[in-house]
């Protein structure tokens, strides 16, 4: 910025409280960026956010005008700008909305006129710079700017509905679908026709030639249910006007990181990058994330692994990692906060009030971040390096999270930068499985272990449960009260109670820990699980609910029969699924680990591809084929290498002593297994798969039901197929013939639709011939096509080559703010211009890449100013080459 420049960012601050001041209103200060009793939203994203209540009727304040420069936020749920933030010239996490307000005082003339005033005034804006909208039925707005203002009617555009819906329009504004509503009238500043873009309105609207600063929000009417407008008794005047936006108008810079304010941050963040070049993205990212993150932190935020707390470390750590680009291993973002303070402190006293607490909360966060970032990149970068169809793994972007601390979002960031995505759904369920752990490590009795000296003193317990449900003569041998020994225990306490002897299965092999009740005489503990202590004590968790216990008491036990039978069946069919798998798949299937519930199993096994619909249902198949044959389940204890000999093959993960349990199910299915299980297979009633999926490399997972659960699920099946083919117009036995012709019919409909967009784009392309230069020879063509994909814009440079001959041509498809860029050179132009060059030149001046043939080549970058300059200069790159 130039610095004899009026118009700092502190001025217009100024500037527009005292105008306002001026003209009867009360300053307001800016509300804090969480909300106070809004659970609607995450943080404060608007001006009128505070204002809210005002607006329902809900509060009175004691003045009727306002105005207030109000502090915003837009990085998370609904308004979330944080992926754009760095890359476009206006996209902030955090930024400032000047706003003045009438609750039922003025309206549409003094809004109108005041705002005006100010622009062409006091800040002297140039008139004929400023062009305007309204709603298209807004006749007295229209009149106002036309008759008051004297702007020529050239410069007002009326916009109508554009959103799908009556009153869904640009210039329409309203808080919800019902409540207050109105239409509005934004100003726009011309950058000039050297920038590529039209006027609002326009097909080219999208460009950043013509950029809004101000929105004049006249609510007048209160929306129904039924979407009638009905006239507010007192109608109410609410502007927003983005301050970094205005400053860029004012400073005479185009984007708003070329503001005094941000060019402050980003010679700081420079300065302690090492990064020289001022336009660096990186510096512009951290240069923003640092206002973020402070004010957060100025209003009670803390970097959390949830809600609000979750969105500020993502936000640190986004900033954290463009440092890591840059080469910087140091902490190096809370000494950005004295330059904020400098910039920004005077209008905010609450930053200066609170600036330690700022800088230990980021430096804090900083330090975690940083012992694992270096080395969550190198993973990052491995697992790219194995990436062949552009998608990050979902596990490993866990482990990413998990163990790195990268938020999912800031592996997408990455990601993107290298034209990769993340299997987001993979993610979700790395996740799911990390909680199902965390709940069952979160169990009382977790990580509890059996001092030496109380290990000595005990016998191993004698499990009971392999035929009974209940026995008595249980003897308290040990209690512990918060994972200690304990003599006693009393009501209300959570323990864990050995016996001598028990009827309660303690988990392992899979096989969830049992539940029920310990009873003595005024005693009972309600048990919630069984865990295995040092691979030979029975300890019942749960909490005493009666009474008193002590060491030596005796006990009788009823374990949940209900619970427990449904467990056996999954656990039954466990051993004719590994089975079945080995017979379809192969023997080199092998078990990698178990969950045996009472709702349902989960089977890991080594195997090195997923499983196709034909083997799963024949897998599925032979299961059942053995629960109908009802072959006994046959137990024999013997010698374990008398159990090899037998045949019996050794589970994943269980540990053997020198005499085994030996389950045999027929002539299917014999292993070694110290867990409960049917007498015959056919109490399986029946086996149904519901999932197959991988887990890791090599390894993948099947989950399946039994009984009842399998029955349930069936018939939530049947009741799924039954609506599907109801929606379909159809009966259960039409559904793969009806979604076929579906299919059929949206292949047609995509044909029919490529052919129409070849046919536009032939007609767009048919007249650019005639905008060629002719330069020794040699027509050079550089064209801007709104709407043109990579493959369209291939096609078009095709039709070109034919029809100027020789020729280099480059097009540059816009659209959602890309370009896509291709590059094509023809004829006697052939090896004087390489296409590869050419396009790599032009997209490295609008932050993108790209390469080729010397024939064709395409790539991209980002839509803007710097795009229209590029294409301008492609005759004088051209020209003297040929």
């Amino acid at each position: 910025m130039n610095a004899s420049v009026k118009f700092t960012t502190s001025q217009i601050r100024s500037d527009f409280l005292e105008f306002f001041k001026g003209k009867g209103h009360t300053i307001v200060p800016s509300a804090p960026l969480v909300p106070g009793n809004d659970p609607t939203l995450l943080f404060t994203n608007s001006g009128m956010v505070q204002f809210k209540d005002v607006f329902l009727g809900a509060e009175k304040r004691s003045y009727v005008r306002a105005a207030d420069v109000q502090r915003c936020l837009r990085a998370g749920g609904k308004h979330n700008d944080l992926d754009q933030v760095g890359y476009t010239a206006r996209h902030h996490t955090f930024f400032e909305m000047l706003g003045n307000w009438s609750f039922g005082d003025y309206f549409k003339k003094d809004a109108i006129a005041w705002a005006w005033e100010l622009l062409t005034q006091v800040w002297k804006l140039p008139a004929e710079r400023l062009l305007v909208t309204v709603y298209q039925t807004d006749d007295e707005a229209y009149a106002l700017w036309r008759d008051m203002v004297g702007i020529p009617e050239s410069r007002i555009v009326r916009i109508g509905d554009n959103k799908g819906a009556p009153f869904a329009s640009d210039n329409f504004w309203q808080m919800a679908e019902t409540g207050p509503c109105g239409p509005c009238t934004e100003i726009f500043y011309d950058h000039g026709d050297h920038i590529a873009g039209g006027p609002p309105g326009s097909p080219d609207e999208d460009g950043d030639r013509f950029i809004e600063i101000w929105n004049l929000v006249f609510m007048q009417f209160d929306r129904q249910p039924d979407g009638t407008l009905v006239p507010l008794p007192a109608p109410c005047v609410d502007t927003g006007m983005g301050l970094e936006r205005l400053a860029a108008i004012l400073q005479h810079v185009h984007t708003n990181y070329e503001i005094d304010l941000f060019q402050a941050l980003i010679r700081k963040a420079s300065e302690l990058t090492g990064m020289a070049d001022l336009e660096n993205k990186s510096l512009r990212v951290i240069a923003d994330h640092i206002r973020a993150c402070s004010f957060l932190i100025v209003d009670g935020v803390l970097p959390s692994n949830e809600g609000r707390g979750y969105v500020l470390r993502r936000i640190i750590r986004r900033a954290l990692r463009h440092g890591w680009m840059l080469g910087v291993r140091q902490p190096f973002f809370s000494k950005l906060v004295p330059t904020l303070v400098e910039q920004m402190g005077v209008a905010y006293p609450e930053l200066p009030a609170q600036v330690d607490t700022v800088v230990r909360a980021l430096q804090a966060e900083e330090e975690r971040f940083a012992e694992t970032l270096d080395s969550g990149m190198k993973i990052f970068d491995d697992v790219a390096a194995k990436v062949s169809n552009g998608v990050i793994p979902g596990v490993d972007a866990f482990r990413l999270y998990d163990t790195y601390g990268f938020p999912l979002d800031l592996t997408q960031d990455i990601a993107r930068e290298r034209d990769l995505t993340v299997d987001i759904d993979g993610f979700n369920a790395a996740m799911e499985t990390q909680r199902e752990t965390a709940r069952a490590a979160g169990k009382f009795g977790g990580g509890v272990t059996l001092s030496a000296d109380l290990v000595a003193t005990l016998k191993p317990t004698v499990f009971l449960g392999y035929d009974r449900l209940q026995a008595d003569d249980l003897t308290v041998v040990a209690i512990l009260k918060d994972g200690r020994p304990a003599e006693t225990a009393q009501a209300g306490d959570d323990v864990i109670v050995l016996t001598n002897q028990t009827p309660f299965y303690a988990e392992s092999g899979g096989q969830v820990g049992d539940n029920g009740t310990l009873t003595g005489a005024g005693v009972q503990v309600d048990i919630r699980d069984t865990q295995k202590f040092a691979g030979q004590f029975h300890g019942h968790v749960g909490r005493l609910t009666q009474g008193s216990l002590k060491v030596g008491d005796v006990l009788s036990g009823q374990v949940d029969g209900k619970r427990r039978g449904a467990t056996i069946l999954n656990h039954s069919a466990t051993h004719l699924l590994h089975a079945a798998l080995r017979e379809v798949l192969g023997t080199h299937v092998q078990q990698k680990g178990s969950l045996v519930a009472p709702d349902r199993l989960r089977f890991d096994f080594s195997h090195f591809a997923p499983i196709s619909a034909e083997d799963l249902a024949i897998i599925e198949r032979k299961v059942n084929e053995q629960v109908r044959a009802n072959n006994a389940a046959e137990v024999h204890n013997m010698g374990m290498q008398e159990a090899l000999d037998f045949g019996a093959m050794a589970l994943f993960g269980e540990k053997y002593g020198e005499h085994v349990r030996v389950l045999k199910m027929g002539d299917y299915s014999t292993e070694l297994c110290g867990g409960t299980h049917v007498s015959r297979t056919g109490d399986i009633g029946l086996f149904k798969i519901t999932a197959e999926g991988g887990v890791s490399s090599g390894v993948r997972r099947i989950e399946a039901v039994t009984g009842q659960g399998a029955l349930d699920y069936v018939a939530h099946e049947e009741a799924q197929l039954s609506e599907a083919a109801a929606l379909l117009g159809g009966n259960a036995g039409d559904v793969v013939d009806k979604i076929r012709q579906l299919g059929e019919r949206q292949k047609k409909l995509e044909r029919q639709l490529d052919a129409l967009k070849a046919k536009q784009a032939a007609g767009a392309t048919a007249d650019l011939g005639a905008g060629a230069v002719e330069v020794k020879g040699v027509k050079i063509l550089a064209a801007r096509l709104e709407g043109f994909d990579a493959k369209a814009l291939r096609d078009a440079i095709d039709r070109l080559k034919q029809q100027l001959g020789d020729a280099v041509i480059v097009l540059a498809g816009t659209q959602d703010g890309k370009a896509a860029l291709v590059a094509g050179v023809n004829g006697s132009a052939m090896g004087k211009v390489k296409a590869g060059e050419l396009l790599a030149h032009i997209a490295s001046q609008i932050g993108g890449k790209g390469g080729g043939r010397p024939d064709l080549a395409q790539g991209g970058g980002e839509d803007g100013p710097a795009l229209a300059s590029a294409l301008a200069a492609v005759v004088d790159w051209v020209t003297p080459r040929i």
